[in-house]
């Protein structure tokens, strides 16, 4: 494929694996990043990439930049896919994307199609490898004459347990304000045949152990909206529908605190704006009585809640961890959440020689033709390697470059907006991942 050329927008940490699989395969490929010196950072030492500077909200720019290639493949925040989609229909050009497809990327079903083009969505990990096993194991069942009664998959992202030293148990790899907005997230999903849901702020009361293996000490609790999987996964039938995130124990009880709180807040507060100590800043969060530690930490109590003293000295640890209380100063934000993040992301990053660990499971109740039942389970765990790319940037980025070499190929040839829905799709990449190391592990509990 050396005559190939691909578009790559975005240089964020997943991005590597991706420029490095179509490099190997002789596939030219330019990377566009806003700032020229993150696309040079990343095109280091690999010979067929070169950098360029691009603003993708100027489509002029961009447009120019698609006509020189044969694909553009989308690893910018998903809120600028739909600008790149419609470059592209204009282009006659394909994309991938590893994102949801979101409704404003849907409605271009239409336009994709009458411009002849394919746009592979969902090809990372959560969404990605997760859709693979989950529409697999579906697949045989309903061939068999089988139904799915519950479906729950579960996913988290985590330090591998020996780099899980902080009081969260928890370190970021990328920017922290996106992790934590997703903590006030509504959650909706099917249990017993009736729809639930849990209002953003109790989402972190509603988590519990989840039991995967022995020696992990997850927690998991539900994401978003899981209801549309019941027609996504065509599974009617089942009864319970749950994705869900895990965490190490502990997390869940503290995010509670911060949020009851007000430091994931995003309303603007003055005081924030100027560099203050942060134990002044958080006596105006709690509208505390001063900001002596005692007083912050009555304020703390009177806005939350502990289940028992030994929690309680625990989250109060990890509060003078984080700082709260100290007279180290803010880097102001103008919220109490970006101002939180901009002091937790460098306490919380991978140290030299951590790793990180994914662990991905779905959870099948089968019932058989024949009206036996049937537990099965399909589990990825995967670390990083710290000479080499993180579990999340491997888990992401290589089935993101093997859904664009099988785009250019013509493996993967609909047209329209697409996710690996279809073993026709799904398929062909599961045996390409395969020969990377990457296979969700089948096992029958019960």
């Amino acid at each position: 494929m050396s005559d190939k050329k691909v578009l790559l927008l975005g240089a964020g940490f997943v991005t590597l694996p991706t420029v490095q699989i179509l490099s190997d395969a002789n596939i030219k490929v330019t990377v566009a990043c806003r700032t020229l010196e993150s696309a040079k950072k990343l095109c280091k030492d690999i010979k067929n990439a070169n950098p360029i500077s691009l603003d993708v909200t100027d489509s002029k720019a961009l447009e120019t930049e698609l006509e020189k290639v044969d694909i553009v493949v989308s690893l910018i925040p998903y809120e600028f896919h739909a600008m790149v989609i419609k470059a592209a229909i204009r282009a006659k050009k394909n994309v991938v994307t590893t994102s949801y497809v979101s409704p404003a990327m849907l409605e271009l079903d239409k336009d994709a199609k009458e411009a002849g083009i394919t746009v592979m969505n969902e090809i990372g990990l959560d969404p990605g490898i997760d859709h693979l096993y989950a529409v697999k194991t579906i697949d045989e069942v309903h061939k068999a004459g089988g139904k799915i009664t519950s479906f729950i998959s579960m996913c988290g992202g985590l330090p591998a347990p020996e780099a899980s030293d902080n009081p969260l148990g928890y370190k970021f790899s990328w920017s922290p304000k996106g992790v934590l907005l997703a903590l006030r997230n509504s959650a909706k999903y099917y249990k017993g045949g009736k729809i639930e849901e849990i209002p953003g702020p109790e989402l972190m009361g509603t988590a519990k152990p989840y039991f995967i293996y022995p020696g992990f000490a997850f927690v998991g609790y539900p994401n978003r909206d899981s209801t549309p999987f019941k027609e996504r996964y065509n599974i009617p039938e089942a009864q319970t529908i749950i994705r869900g995130t895990l965490r190490f124990q502990g997390f869940p009880e503290f995010v509670r605190v911060l949020v009851d709180i007000g430091l994931l807040s995003q309303e603007k507060q003055d005081f924030l704006e100027k560099p203050i100590s942060w134990k002044e800043a958080t006596q105006k969060i709690l509208n505390a009585a001063s900001d002596s530690e005692h007083e912050l930490a009555v304020a703390v109590a009177s806005k939350t809640r502990f289940a028992n003293n030994e929690e309680k000295a625990r989250i109060m640890t990890g509060l003078r961890w984080i700082g709260l209380f100290s007279d180290e100063k803010i880097t102001p934000r103008g919220t109490p959440l970006d101002t939180l993040c901009a002091t937790l992301e460098p306490k919380m990053q991978y140290g030299p020689g951590e790793r990180d660990l994914v662990m991905l499971q779905h959870k099948f109740e089968i019932e058989h033709k024949d009206g036996s039942k049937e537990t099965r389970t399909s589990t990825l765990c995967d670390y990083g390697d710290p000479s080499g790319y993180s579990s999340m940037a491997k888990l992401v980025g290589v089935p993101c470059a093997i859904a664009v070499q099988q785009v250019l190929q013509g493996t993967i040839s609909e047209k329209g907006i697409l996710a690996p829905m279809t073993p026709k799709i799904n398929d062909p990449l599961m045996a390409e991942l395969k020969k990377y190391g990457i296979e969700m592990k089948e096992e029958t509990l019960a």
